[in-house]
């Protein structure tokens, strides 16, 4: 375990830490439950030893405090940390408990996320990415064009999307995750095992990417909600405009809940959907979500906070990259887009009437992602009759664009089996 000289030297040496707790002063404690603490001051941003180092009392302004007991300590600071155990998110759901102001906390979340990493055991080395630098001059194979929508808000909305594949092949349209937009799916475009057969199209929900909103209303004047009526609208009317002959859907985390919605209500316009990270019901309580949106606290930390929700041995700059989707985001979208995720949403009462014998249903549920964990997959798997389910192990919340190589070895026995029963 880490002594506090041993915590600053690591945060004085670490790029990401600086960054990360820039202007902050104050300082970061670990009751480590056997005993020990380790602690780090902070000054306008720069690490320091804490003079005097605090012991169980109140450090003062600008501290945030971290206690567990030494089992857990033990699974956070692992080499690799067990499922739900890899990040302090869900970790605080299983013990460790945070004294600090609010908006502090979620102003420096990203500082904490980092100095936890630098606490680890050494050992674990992530994989690398499945594909190196490119010559220059390389094309990759997407092509982005725009296409005007009239969605369920009755407003024309300019959605753009980005394609390859042949154009006889079947058609899979691709949705995000809340929040973000369809670079998430870049590398599967580049997968011959996919495109040399399957016509992929990948497109920015309204709101989000280069989907600009609307000129039709005065959407600035609204707080953004994203309603399932009008979020089921978008692949339906995408069909329709580019004249797709049933084709697949798969989306992500807000896209794998749309997908079972979907097949529940359109299951004559898609032939099968795949659900990444899908469920019946995830719940939760978005008025303690604060800092998704609050004037004090930047699109950096819930964008820090999804990396938590990846494997932690998937290629580290695919994590980054993960994560920089969110940081670049409309501020008030990932929260609005959570309205549908968190409060609406609910299949419970009706999954069992899907008919997979109109639609296939196939659900794959990350083993790390401790939102819509393997269970809900596994659940939602059990109330549709005729789905499939997979639990994918080493993968988190984002298998597409976290590790692309791996999800590949779960993707493509669903895709030969579409393929098959199209044939």
């Amino acid at each position: 375990m880490r002594t506090s000289a041993d915590l600053v030297e690591a945060c004085r040496a670490d790029g990401e830490l600086r960054l990360a707790a820039r202007h902050w002063t104050g300082g970061l404690r670990f009751h480590l439950g056997d005993g020990t603490t380790a602690a780090v001051a902070f000054t306008a941003g720069e690490p320091g030893p804490a003079a005097p180092e605090p012991g169980d009392g109140d450090p003062g302004p600008g501290w945030i405090t971290l206690r567990a007991e030494p089992d857990l300590w033990a699974k956070l600071l692992a080499p690799v940390p067990p499922p739900f155990f890899n990040d302090v998110a869900p970790a605080r759901a299983r013990g460790l408990s945070v004294e600090a102001d609010e908006l502090l906390w979620w102003q420096y979340l990203p500082a904490v996320q980092r100095a936890v990493e630098l606490l680890r055991e050494p050992g674990a080395v992530p994989e690398p990415v499945h594909v190196g630098p490119k010559p220059a001059g390389t094309f990759d194979a997407p092509v982005g064009r725009y296409v005007h929508l009239t969605l369920a808000d009755g407003h024309d909305h300019r959605v753009y999307f980005e394609e390859a594949g042949p154009a006889d092949g079947i058609a899979i349209l691709c949705q995000h995750t809340a929040g973000s937009h369809s670079a998430q799916w870049r590398h599967l475009f580049e997968e011959p095992a996919i495109t040399s057969r399957f016509r992929l199209i990948a497109y920015d929900l309204p709101f989000h990417g280069k989907s600009v909103p609307p000129t039709g209303r005065e959407w600035w004047t609204e707080r953004y909600e994203l309603q399932g009526a009008f979020l089921r609208s978008v692949p339906v009317s995408l069909a329709t405009a580019l004249g797709l002959d049933r084709p697949v859907f798969m989306g992500c985390s807000v896209g794998g809940l749309l997908a079972l919605d979907l097949a529940l209500h359109h299951p004559d316009v898609f032939r099968a959907v795949i659900s990444l990270e899908g469920a019946l019901r995830v719940g939760g309580d978005r008025s303690a979500l604060t800092g998704f949106w609050h004037p004090g606290v930047s699109n950096e930390s819930k964008a820090r906070m999804m990396e938590g929700l990846t494997w932690p041995l998937s290629p580290t700059p695919y994590r980054k990259e993960t994560s920089q989707t969110y940081a670049s985001g409309w501020p008030p979208a990932f929260l609005g887009d959570l309205q549908y995720y968190v409060d609406e949403y609910d299949l419970r009462p009706t999954a069992a009437s899907i008919d997979t014998s109109r639609v296939g249903v196939h659900i794959l549920n990350g083993e790390y992602d401790y939102s819509a964990t393997p269970e809900h997959g596994r659940t939602a798997h059990e109330a549709i009759a005729g789905s499939t389910f997979t639990a994918m192990e080493g993968m988190g919340h984002f298998p597409m664009s976290e590790h692309p190589a791996k999800f590949l070895t779960y993707l493509l026995p669903v895709l030969d089996r579409i393929a098959e029963g199209a044939a």
